[in-house]
């Protein structure tokens, strides 16, 4: 009867030990364990995303404007490490991707200064379409961390 007893044990010791064994090597896969940690959060590199509604007769002078006034204030703009523009003809709306160094340098920039060049942006898209509102409105704003 003791030895019986003893192999009951010894079992389910070796069981709780399997199951252990199994979900620490399950979760040594999980995605979450690849998601950017804490100390770099601030320093690792970042996507500012962005979506517009962009109406079709309005494409061209939306890109010209992009070009003319957000290029040339980005590039001088500490961390800024590029962009892509993408348009997408079916649902008119625009999507684009801001590359950062880290969201630190992406974020010390001042509210006030962003919101004076979309200000020179809305006057010039308003002034090229003879219009009294800016007609491309945001509809989405966040942004990306690069995993792994």
């Amino acid at each position: 009867m003791k030895i019986n007893f003893k192999v009951k044990e010894k079992i389910k010791t070796l069981s709780f030990l399997f199951i252990c064994l199994f979900i620490f090597l399950f979760q040594i896969n999980s995605p979450i364990l690849n998601a950017l940690s804490m100390d770099t959060y601030q320093t690792g590199l970042v996507t500012e995303e962005l979506r517009l509604k962009v109406p079709c007769k309005f494409k061209d002078v939306w890109l010209e404007t992009e070009k003319k006034v957000w290029e040339p204030w980005l590039s001088i703009q500490d961390g800024f490490l590029g962009r892509q523009i993408f348009w997408d003809k079916e649902k008119e709306e625009a999507l684009i991707l801001v590359n950062w160094k880290n969201k630190k340098l992406w974020k010390s920039i001042s509210m006030e200064e962003v919101n004076e060049i979309q200000e020179q942006f809305e006057e010039n898209v308003k002034t090229s379409l003879n219009l009294n509102v800016n007609p491309f409105k945001l509809i989405y704003e966040g942004e990306l961390d690069k995993q792994g």
